[in-house]
């Protein structure tokens, strides 16, 4: 009798696959497709270089574990070089040739945001490794962010200067998307921390000497401290050049720091800056039983173990972030991409390198602002920041 059930059950198989169709237990598992959009070469590689090479590692060992629920994942990573023009070209070539389930990336906020209204229109899931707070406000149905908030960087920022007595300084920027929006919420928030900004300069992101701006602002002896919003190599320039014209003032930076070659770039100027930052960059200092500290060593062991020539940035993490994000949704609820895209919406207590993640219709960043700590350069390195 086992002999016949079985002989039948094999019949009624053989004739569904031939038919077209199976069983939903005996599906065959399709692979998923993920695109990102990173500036791995050019001005910005000190993101899109450490994004690109956290999610290759990534997929890697996803895939060797049997993918996400038994689908592996393809991953197309298209390489912009910063370049907003490039970032739209690819975004429309991922969705409408690749068809690919959801994309990572840009690197930068520039870039995303001209992909913003592509990806809407399209339907697609977009988790973007840019942390400007106009890409998540307002909120956008299937566009996400993984970067902290610039609003909370600049809390952070200001809350240090009033435990410091600062209430008098310069501001300085990129021009670029993430630079204009950082200056616009410095000046935005200063009031409510009593701080006055006496001067606000902006400078180009290729820009090779500030020594110009220095001299002028230098000219202002009520300047008690600088903030420099930026993510571009200038960051150490500027230090540099302030430090060459003898000007001690504490300068902060915005979360574009988060990567130790900004501080080689500035070598001994570097030391003492003052900026915000997840906790990826001081993961051993945490104590054991906080919630992040187990995925943020593993993280930095696999990545500088795989990639020795590079130490691990927050970067890299944003792109960590993001893939586990797309991931953790895709468990939830198949590779239905409406279910996925309300998965992400609802995902809450999600520690990843940023912070905990808690997501909800009208936050598509799911960051608060215990998710910074307030760092400093010492002997070289990254510490805790200590008044």
């Amino acid at each position: 009798m086992k002999r016949v059930l079985s002989s039948v059950i094999t019949v009624v198989i053989s004739f569904c696959l031939v038919a077209g169709f199976a069983p939903a237990s005996i599906a065959k598992a399709e692979n998923i497709k993920v695109g990102a959009i990173l500036a791995v070469t050019g001005g910005a590689s000190f993101l899109g270089g450490p994004e690109a090479r956290t999610l290759e590692m990534m997929v890697e060992e996803i895939n060797a574990k049997g993918g996400i629920n038994g689908n592996k994942i393809d991953l197309i990573i298209k390489d912009s070089g910063a370049n907003p023009e490039k970032a739209i070209s690819f975004a429309k070539q991922l969705i409408e040739e690749d068809k690919v389930f959801a994309i990572i990336g840009p690197s930068t906020s520039g870039e995303t945001m001209k992909i913003k209204n592509i990806v809407e229109e399209a339907q697609m899931i977009l988790l973007s490794c840019a942390a400007a707070e106009v890409i998540v406000n307002p909120v956008a149905k299937y566009v996400f962010k993984t970067p902290q908030k610039d609003s909370h960087a600049v809390e952070k920022i200001y809350g240090t200067m009033k435990d410091l007595g600062i209430t008098k300084i310069a501001v300085l920027s990129g021009n670029t998307g993430f630079g204009n929006a950082g200056k616009g919420q410095l000046e935005k928030i200063a009031p409510e921390f009593g701080i006055e900004i006496l001067a606000s300069e902006v400078y180009d992101k290729k820009a090779t000497d500030l020594s110009a701006v220095v001299a002028k602002l230098m000219a202002n002896k009520d300047i008690q401290a600088v903030v420099n919003w930026s993510i571009v190599p200038a960051q150490g320039i500027l230090a540099k050049n302030m430090r060459q014209a003898g000007w001690d003032v504490p300068l902060f930076q915005s979360h574009g720091f988060g990567n130790i070659k900004y501080v080689e770039a500035g070598g001994a100027a570097a030391e003492g800056i003052i900026f915000p930052a997840g906790r990826l960059l001081i993961a051993n200092s945490l104590p054991e039983d906080h919630p992040q500290k187990q995925l943020l060593v593993k993280y930095l062991i696999d990545y500088e173990t795989k990639y020795p020539d590079d130490k691990v940035s927050t970067f890299g993490g944003h792109a960590y972030d993001a893939l586990t994000i797309l991931v953790a949704a895709i468990e939830k609820a198949g590779t239905d991409k409406e279910k996925v895209r309300d998965a992400i919406e609802n995902l809450t207590g999600l520690a990843g390198t940023a912070g905990v993640f808690n997501f909800s219709p009208e936050d598509h960043n799911g960051l608060d602002i215990n998710s910074f700590e307030m760092l400093t350069v010492k002997d070289g390195k990254f510490a805790i920041y200590q008044k």
